[in-house]
């Protein structure tokens, strides 16, 4: 990958977070006027499957190639966020409800807490037809979805032959269909970064891949696709298993906007080392530096966004009340995200030297019953 759309791709995830922050954050208590660029959440969504996919596929081919490297590193970047994030999310939201009770209505449930908190840190929070919100934190879904896509994909890489496909098929009856729906969206990633003819790409056609992909990204939010997905969905399945799909239940169209957004990427990874460069490279430490905090910003922002809104109670007539909570919720995952992201690589390092024993052990004892 050329530094180049390194750059891209970090610039990408950082405004792809932040879009669905300006989505959760338009409402009206907050501000009588309808935000901005506040219409993409779920697109962004997609937008971060896609580059999951290829993230993820990357590095596997570069560096996490054995099963101890590459979970060390998906359980360390998950769990040293999650697990705070989980435990003190209920905190918040019975502190900021006690103030202001309203700005919760809908948002938040503290019934079965216990199983919340199990379900959230075991990533079965969609599993088939059932959704459990991870109390007020509506994002959290996404990382149910992609922390299996991550099982499925080293069962792909990791295993071979009748293993491979237990495993999957075992995925399989575990996820239900919400995931699977899903699954080709954040596999569009893995087959633009392992598709060779697709890294051969000329600058011509990566510039009008480039160009066209923003066009038609456009016209897919301008023309509100995402509900016609919606939809369609329901014809076909119905009224109550459409309600059950829950985030899936776009999946019609998500796959359009996926295919998209890969193109995007090829052509942004053709152009990128002659044209998008200019632009990045000069930017290159303050985008490396947001996008350091882009998971702390995307698991954290909804339950921070009711706390302060609670905490501040300002006047949503005026500007200065979204500033005020936007700026708290920012200062706040700056100073979580520099201990959590900061210190990951302990969490990893520590994982990494228990995996790497555990496969030790499992190798002896194959090595004894021989």
């Amino acid at each position: 990958m050329s530094r180049e759309f390194s750059l891209y791709l970090d610039a990408i995830r950082f405004l792809a977070a932040l879009m669905v922050v300006f989505y959760h954050m338009n409402m009206r208590w907050l501000s009588t006027d309808i935000l901005p660029l506040s219409d993409h959440g779920h697109a962004a969504v997609m937008v971060f499957f896609v580059l999951s996919g290829y993230v993820i596929s990357y590095i596997h081919a570069k560096r996490e190639n054995t099963p101890s490297e590459y979970w060390a590193s998906r359980l360390s970047r998950f769990y040293s966020l999650a697990i705070p994030v989980v435990l003190v999310t209920p905190l918040l939201d019975l502190a900021g409800a006690a103030l202001r009770p309203d700005i919760y209505e809908g948002w938040t449930t503290h019934g079965l807490a216990p199983v919340r908190i199990a379900t959230s840190l075991a990533w079965l929070n969609e599993v088939w037809t059932i959704s459990i919100m991870s109390f007020s934190n509506t994002p959290y879904w996404s990382l149910c979805y992609e922390m299996w896509y991550y099982i499925m994909f080293a069962a792909c890489v990791f295993t071979a032959g009748r293993t491979r496909v237990l495993l999957l098929a075992g995925c399989a009856l575990i996820v239900g269909p919400k995931i699977l729906l899903l699954a080709p969206v954040w596999a569009m990633g893995v087959v633009l970064h392992r598709w060779q003819l697709l890294q051969r790409t000329p600058f011509s056609i990566g510039l009008a891949l480039f160009i066209a992909s923003i066009l038609a990204f456009a016209l897919f939010q301008h023309f509100r696709l995402t509900d016609l997905g919606s939809a369609w969905m329901r014809s076909l399945v119905g009224e109550a298993l459409h309600h059950q799909l829950t985030f899936s239940r776009f999946a019609l169209t998500d796959y359009l906007l996926g295919l998209i957004v890969a193109a995007n990427f090829v052509g942004a990874r053709a152009i990128a080392p002659v044209l998008l460069g200019r632009v990045l490279l000069p930017l290159e430490r303050p985008i490396r530096w947001l996008a350091g905090y882009t998971f702390s910003l995307y698991l954290m922002h909804q339950p921070l966004l009711l706390f302060f809104g609670a905490a501040i109670d300002g006047d949503p007539r005026g500007p200065l009340f979204f500033i005020e909570v936007l700026g708290a919720i920012l200062v706040t995952v700056w100073l979580v995200g520099s201990v959590t992201e900061g210190r990951r690589h302990l969490l990893r390092a520590w994982l990494l030297a228990r995996l790497q024993s555990l496969q030790g052990l499992r190798w002896l004892a194959a090595r004894g019953a021989r």
